[in-house]
Formats: C-alpha cells, structure tokens, sequence
C-alpha cells in the first residue's frame, strides 16, 4: 500500500454566502459545490441537507468550492443537521480508500454513511394505550373488547395489547378511536447497555501466554504500530488480545474488532461477556434497521466502547477509536470483490496508521501478505507455540482414496466410517467436512446428459433438496427441480451428480442411524439466533455427528468434538487461482484444529486422491514453515503478490460484442514498460453473470512501480461503449 499518509490542515468554518464542496453518497467523481444561505453556518464534517435535481439529498461538508462558478449560480444548502459531524479521520480514511481502490468518493462515502436515518432525529416509537377511567356510553363490549380493556391496565403498544387479549389489532384501534383506550406517547429515549467492565479479572495465563498478553498491552496507547498475534488453533489467542482491549477501556478508548462472519460467532460474544459482564456492540448486516441506526449513532458520539463486526464496520463514525483487531486476518471474506473493492484487513491497518494507533492481526494460519510484512520488519511477531491447558493437537492421518475407495454412490472410504463408529461408541462427537452446500452441486438427465444451468451466469444449479429447490449461488436464482428433462423431456431422469453437505448427512444417517446428526452451513444457519442455538446444542452434547461447510472452522470450541474427517481435502486445490493452494492449507489446518481442543486427544483424516500434494503433505506432517517457504519462493520467482502487484479490470455489460469491443480497446491502449505486464482480455472464468457478459485484463507490475498511476492514466484513454461497466479491483483476491 504505497500511497502516502499525509495530516490535512485544521478544518474550516463557512458562514452565509460562502461557497463550500459537499460530497454526496453516490458514485460521483468528487464533491458538488453549493453555497450557505443566509443565516446559515457549517464547519468540514458537518451533515448537510442539499437539493441534487429534483431530490434532496444529504451530504458532508468536505471543504471549500473547487471551481470559480459565480456563488450566485450555486444552489443554496437547505439545512445543517443538528447531529454529531462525520470525524475528521473519518473523512480521511474516505479519501484514502478512493484514491487507492480508484473508486467514486462518493461511493466509499456511502460506506460511511450506511445508516441516512441515524443522521436524523430518533422517531417517536407508537403509542401505547391504557384503559379509559370509564367505557363510553353506547360502546357495546363484546367479549373481545372487554379483554382488551382488562389487559390495559398498564400501558401497551397496540401490538402487544392485541396478542395479549388475544384479538386483532383492529379492535384496539376501534377502541381507541371509540376513547375507550387512551394513547400514551413514550419517550423516544431506551435503555442503555452496561460499559464493558476492563477490572473484571481475566483467566489464568501460562508465561507464554502472559508475555504476549503485556506485549500486546504495552502497544497500547504507544502510537501506530501492527502486531501479528500466531498461535496454534486452541492457543487462547482471543483470550490474550482481550488484555488489549482491557487496556484500551482503561485508557477511556474505543476498540473495534473485526471477524469474518459476526453473525456465526455466538462463542465469541459469550466469551466477551464472560471476560467484560456485557457483550459489545456488534454490527452486521442481520441487525434490524433500528438497531443499527442505534448502533451506529452509539458509535458517532462514543457511547460504544467495543464494537465486533463484519468488514464494513471499519467505516463506522469512531471518534475515539484507541485500538483495532482483526481476527483470523488471513480469511478471504475480508475481501470485498464487488463495489468498491477493498481488503477489510489492508485498510483496518491504514485505519490505525491514520489514527496513529496500534492493530493487532491475529491467524493460526497468517496469510502470506502479512508474513511477508513480518520478515521486511514492518509487522511485530507474536507467537503462542502451544494450545491452552496442555491439550495436544490433534494426529492427522491419510485416507488414500486411490487404496481404500468409498463404496458405489457412497462419499465415505472404509478407515472414516471406522474412524466415526469408535468415535461415536466412545461417547464422543465427530465433525464431516465438505466445503460444498446443497445436496448436489449438479443435476443432469441421466438420458440425454442435459446439465441445470443457471440462465443469468456461467453456473450450474445447485440442489437444496431440504428446501425443495435448485439455487445459483452467484446470482440467487432459484427454481424448482423440473419433473422432465427440459432438454429431451424425458421423465424421471434428472439426478443429482456430486455430493453436498446435505447427501453427506443423507450417508451419514443411514450409516449411523442412532447418530444425533445436524448440518452445520452459512444457508441452513439462516440467523445469529440460529447459529448461537447450534454451537449451544453442541457444546451439551446434544449433537454426535456435525457436517458442515467452511463456518465450522471459524474459531469454534467444542470440548467433546474429537474426530475431523475432511471429506473432500482436493477441493479448492485446482483452478486458476493464485492462492488455492494456500486458501486450502489454511482452511483445512482450522478445520483440523477443531479436534482435541480439551482434555481428550483429537485425530483428523484426510481423504484425497492427491496423497503427494505439497498441502496434503504439509498438512500430514505439521510443516507449516516449509509449506509457507515453498509457497513464498514460486510467487516470488513469477512476481506474483506478496513480492509483486495485481489489479484487475474486469469489463462486463449485457452486449457481449460491446462488452469485447470495450476489452479489445483496452488492450490496444494497455500501459507498457520494464515491469510491466498486461494479460487479457480473456473471458472471466464465470464469464456470464447475472444478465451480465465479463472479460477480465490482468495489470501485473513490480512492487516499485505506482500502480494507481498508471491504472487512471490507463483508463482515461478508453471510453466504455454505452452500457458497459469497467470495475478494478487493486489487489484481487478472487478470479472467477
């Protein structure tokens, strides 16, 4: 990230008749300039309500004018809000993603303003109602009517009063019109949570663990700097940065903590409860609308002390933020491919550099960025070598497919089937991994070869046969499975092809019958409420078996879980992309880590048809240095990220001929140089998706060369033909 970090002037104050540069929340190159009107003042941050064509809009104050037009043919600010203004880093933060992600201001402005209703004044919530001293003459009371008027003794919502009474809410509102019931207006104001209490006494530590823990305080309040937390699954590493965040409290300073998947991590908030006596505030996008309006105004004026949420909780209004963590920093669901693309974990640590604040990136298994950052001594390295409480990890063995073949239609070999009855027989629980969802990742006619494919991308239709439905996990498409081939209409013929999580449980209920068996994957957790109840049924045993798809490794505890079997440990290992192979080793190595996390001994099985693969091995052996060393040393040799740079252009609209037209252009005006190296257009791997045909160019250049430079340069030379988008992703992660 080489773009330079620079302290801006101290905000200016604009009073009436003066001209100022409003950035709005919309994918504009840069702000639109309006003047103050009589008797109207604002400073840079405040909110503004302006007009913007025949709407109204609501923008930030970001500076004086840009141009010279006459203040006289400047449309007039209509209002400032009375609310906290947009802070200072803030709006720097803003600035610094656009310029590096090259998108609109506006567009990461939106970012920062994802919540418009909590700009303004809270709305009064519905009145309640309580019964009349007396029943007005003429007002029959009929039975439903009369247990209305004795539920309302005390003040209720007309819902509530309704369910109570047992009737509709219609005859609540015909009371009240009737003046049988009287409104009460509530206050608008509720409930506070409790601060988190950072005096609460943490847990013992072993040395290792205390050491890291006073490093790890220590950075505290010391200014900018970037620590690696590493430790081995199971090593306490979450309860070792909740030191940090205690001394964070101390200080009176905001923390916040990002998570891959904050709706799926109920643990996690039940450890913070237990560490501090409240939860933190959590964002993320199951939230409903008034709690995050709430949220996010807790935010702005510092009423929330820690905040855990998703990537886009990087952008919240912090006006005292003295801390950032980012857990399991290598997981690719930090990356945001779609929008304004942007790596949640780069930018949380220009967040911390802007602020001049310490972030702290902990991983079992660090991507090879931040290892990279570690070895050029930009990164600090913490390391807990051990798991907490003596426990051992887990024995990792191979199940060779190519010796020992799971039986006709069949996806568990002979030493895994063993492998779950001991398990099981000994009281204790077992995990199936497949990072696969559905039923069947394909359904074709078993008489003409016709395969479901989804109409709006390059995909195949996936079977949910527990919900009835074939879905396109790209665009969202769903359909019910045709009783006759669409193709050749014979009936009868459509099979699934393939195995997902839900014909592995299919396999595994008929395998083990007495078996308490559930599917743990992100479409069958459909909330936090239904998350947190899983992990909770198997933290008491109420679960033997548990298969699931990648949310299983996301930092879960279960004492009694003692045996892993990685279904399919090939997958993910083939395709184009760059970072399979590392993606693989670090999501089976927190599969794995899984097993044996208490006093029990843990063992994982690995079933592939690639026993010699460089991940299988490493995985076998617990070598993850050489693992990494060798995965270093062929990015390096080719140039590629960490040791190298990437962006990609992916050129996409409903035109095809266009869409290559506009691809075709780009190529002809493609920068050229030492360093530099442009390959494409080709199509995209999905190269339909949703409606939309996609060609993708690859710019690849040294570390020392000004990337964004040369991408706007670039992209000034060809105009789009109409109807065709050109989106870049600096730094991509995905290739599909």
């Amino acid at each position: 990230m080489p773009l330079d970090i620079a302290t801006p002037p101290e905000p200016r104050r604009f009073g009436a008749g003066d001209r100022v540069a409003v950035l709005l929340p919309l994918p504009l190159a840069g702000p639109y300039d309006y003047r103050l009107g009589p008797g109207l003042s604002a400073a840079v941050g405040d909110y503004l309500r302006v007009p913007l064509g025949h709407r109204i809009a609501i923008g930030v104050l970001w500076g004086p004018a840009t141009d010279d037009v006459d203040v006289a043919k400047l449309k007039p600010v209509l209002e400032r809000l009375d609310t906290t203004p947009m802070p200072e880093l803030s709006r720097r933060f803003v600035d610094w993603v656009a310029a590096y992600t090259l998108a609109a201001p506006g567009a990461v402005l939106k970012m920062a303003m994802s919540v418009p209703d909590a700009l303004l004044p809270p709305p009064l919530p519905p009145p309640a109602y309580v019964a009349a001293k007396s029943v007005p003459e003429g007002l029959r009371l009929t039975p439903a009517r009369q247990r209305v008027i004795e539920a309302a003794w005390a003040p209720l919502p007309a819902s509530e009063l309704a369910r109570v009474a047992g009737v509709g809410v219609a005859v609540v509102r015909g009371l009240a019109e009737a003046g049988a019931l009287k409104p009460v207006v509530r206050s608008a104001t509720t409930a506070r949570a409790a601060e988190p209490d950072w005096r609460l006494p943490g847990p013992s530590f072993s040395p290792d663990q205390a050491g890291v823990a006073d490093a790890l305080k220590g950075m505290v309040g010391a200014g900018f700097g970037v620590a690696l937390l590493e430790g081995v699954t199971g090593a306490g590493k979450t309860e070792v940065y909740f030191e940090a965040i205690a001394a964070a409290l101390a200080k009176g300073l905001q923390v916040l903590v990002l998570l891959p998947e904050i709706a799926l991590s109920a643990q996690w908030l039940e450890r913070f409860a237990e560490r501090f006596g409240t939860p933190p505030h959590a964002w993320h996008s199951d939230l409903t609308p008034a709690r995050r309006r709430e949220v996010w105004r807790d935010v702005a004026v510092g009423r929330a002390r820690v905040v855990v949420g998703a990537r886009s909780a990087l952008f919240l209004p912090f006006t005292d933020l003295g801390l950032v963590i980012v857990d399991e920093e290598h997981d690719a669901s930090y990356k945001q491919d779609e929008g304004v693309c942007y790596h949640a974990r780069d930018m949380a640590v220009v967040r911390a550099r802007l602020g001049a604040i310490p972030i702290v990136l902990a991983s079992a298994t660090p991507s090879l960025e931040t290892q990279a950052n570690i070895q050029a001594g930009r990164y600090r390295q913490l390391h807990l070598p051990a798991r907490h409480g003596g426990a051992a990890m887990p024995e990792i063995s191979i199940v060779d497919l190519r010796k020992t073949p799971p039986a006709r239609r069949s996806w568990l070999a002979p030493p895994l089937v063993e492998a779950v009855t001991e398990t099981l027989a000994a009281g204790e629980q077992a995990l199936l991994f497949l990072n696969r969802r559905g039923y069947a990742p394909l359904t074709l006619c078993r008489t003409c070869g016709y395969r479901m494919q989804c109409p709006n991308c390059s995909a195949w239709l996936v079977e949910h046969r527990q919900a009835g439905r074939l879905q396109c996990h790209h665009c969202g498409l769903v359909s019910v499975l045709p009783p006759v081939c669409p193709s050749c209409g014979a009936k009868d013929q459509m099979t699934p092809c393939g195995p997902g999580v839900e014909r592995l449980a299919e396999e595994a209920v008929a395998r083990f019958p007495n078996a308490r068996t559930a599917i743990m994957a992100s479409d069958t957790l459909t909330s936090p409420d239904a998350a947190a109840r899983l992990v909770a049924q198997m933290e008491r045993h109420e679960i033997d078996l548990l298969i699931g798809t990648q949310v299983v490794a996301k930092g879960h505890h279960f004492p009694m879980l003692t045996l892993v079997g990685v279904v399919d440990a090939d997958l993910g290992l083939a395709g184009g992309d760059l970072r399979a192979a590392e993606r693989t080793f670090q999501l089976l190595t927190q599969v794995a880590g899984r097993a044996g996390r208490a006093e029990r001994p843990g063992r994982v099985m690995l079933q592939t048809f690639e026993p010699n693969h460089p991940v299988i091995g490493a995985l076998a052996s617990g070598d993850t240095a050489r693992f990494y060393e060798a995965e270093a040393a062929e990015r390096r040799a080719v140039g590629m990220p960490p040791f190298g740079r990437l962006a990609a252009l992916i050129v996409s609209g409903p035109d095809a001929a266009r869409v290559e037209r506009t691809a075709a252009e780009l190529s002809r005006a493609a920068p050229q140089g030492e360093g530099i190296e442009v390959l494409g257009p080709a199509p995209a791997p999905l190269a339909f998706l949703r409606g939309k045909h996609r060609r993708r160019l690859l710019l690849k250049a040294e570390r020392r060369i000004g990337l964004q430079d040369l991408l706007r340069h670039w992209l000034s030379l060809v105009k789009p033909a109409a109807g065709v988008r050109i989106q870049v992703d600096v730094d991509p992660y995905s290739f599909v």
